[in-house]
């Protein structure tokens, strides 16, 4: 669970509502603080538990750089509503969505997107079978399947208890305790609890048996000839980043391991993880342009 340390927006950040053919999202957008946005626009996606507070750390930063920034709760997630069918939530049904958001985002012209965690293997779906012309893509903690290990175990118990025990005990018996453990502040933790209680148990069910099934795609990623980033913090606790590694080779493009980060780099070292974000985005303007 992404773990925002703080929620005051920044300045030039605020929240809105996007309207869609295929649902109203919840949505933080950045704008630069000075000058216009004269680059290509970003939209940024959050893992299974997540949501667009898990990027409010650098949403400022990424816009300063002369860009539209747009974080995004997907549908089911925390202020964003969804339906109660299954079938809402697979890896192709929210891929769809963030092909539709990120063409009314860019107004049909190119898009950087990046996908964090399960957000990853959600917004892929967008990259091999939408429609957008996508500028760039960033794997942020993400990886080529189904997640493995320790993060797989806990999923697999969270589909277990949640049509037993429901939400608010997950969260009296799980996800509290641990946040109590790490220390977090009373007013992160009232908004974690918050969050959570807002899922859509339907979507959280659907979309936990989404990260523990999805296939290997690499090979039609790296087939659409989008440029390609991946990014992992150096103790990430979900797909190693050695598997992340390897994903990068097998996307014939670079793995940036970021120092000091886990599993959410955007919260734990957002300064590192914006400039490389605004790096990449520069340097793939450049060469589409030339």
């Amino acid at each position: 669970m992404s773990t925002p340390r703080f929620l005051t927006l920044p300045p030039g950040v605020r929240s809105r509502r996007i309207e869609t053919t295929v649902g109203t999202f919840a949505a933080l957008e950045a704008m630069p603080v000075s000058g216009i946005a004269e680059r290509w626009p970003a939209l940024l996606v959050p893992g299974l538990t997540g949501s667009k507070e898990d990027f409010i750390a650098v949403l400022q930063t990424l816009a300063q750089a002369g860009r539209q920034v747009v974080a995004i709760d997907m549908r089911g997630q925390y202020e964003t509503e969804g339906p109660d069918d299954p079938a809402a939530y697979t890896c192709p049904a929210l891929g769809n969505d963030i092909d539709v958001l990120a063409q009314h985002v860019g107004g049909g012209g190119p898009v950087h997107l990046v996908g964090h965690s399960f957000g990853g293997l959600v917004t892929r779906e967008a990259v091999i079978d939408g429609r957008t012309k996508f500028a760039s893509y960033t794997l942020m903690s993400s990886g080529p399947s189904a997640i493995p290990g320790v993060r797989a175990q806990v999923s697999r118990a969270m589909l277990a208890e949640l049509p037993e025990v429901g939400i608010e005990r997950l969260w009296q018996t799980r996800m509290e305790p641990e946040a109590l453990a790490a220390g977090v502040p009373d007013e992160i933790i009232e908004f974690l609890r918050g969050r959570l209680l807002a899922n859509s148990v339907t979507g959280m069910v659907a979309m936990t048996h989404a990260v523990l099934s999805a296939p290997d795609r690499c090979d039609d990623l790296a087939q659409v000839g989008v440029p390609t980033f991946v990014l992992c913090g150096e103790h990430d606790d979900g797909w190693p980043p050695e598997a992340q590694a390897e994903m990068a080779h097998r996307l014939g493009t670079e793995c940036m391991v970021v120092p000091g980060a886990a599993h959410s780099p955007a919260v734990e070292a957002p300064e590192t993880t914006a400039a490389a974000l605004t790096r990449f985005w520069n340097e793939s303007e450049a060469r589409l342009l030339n």
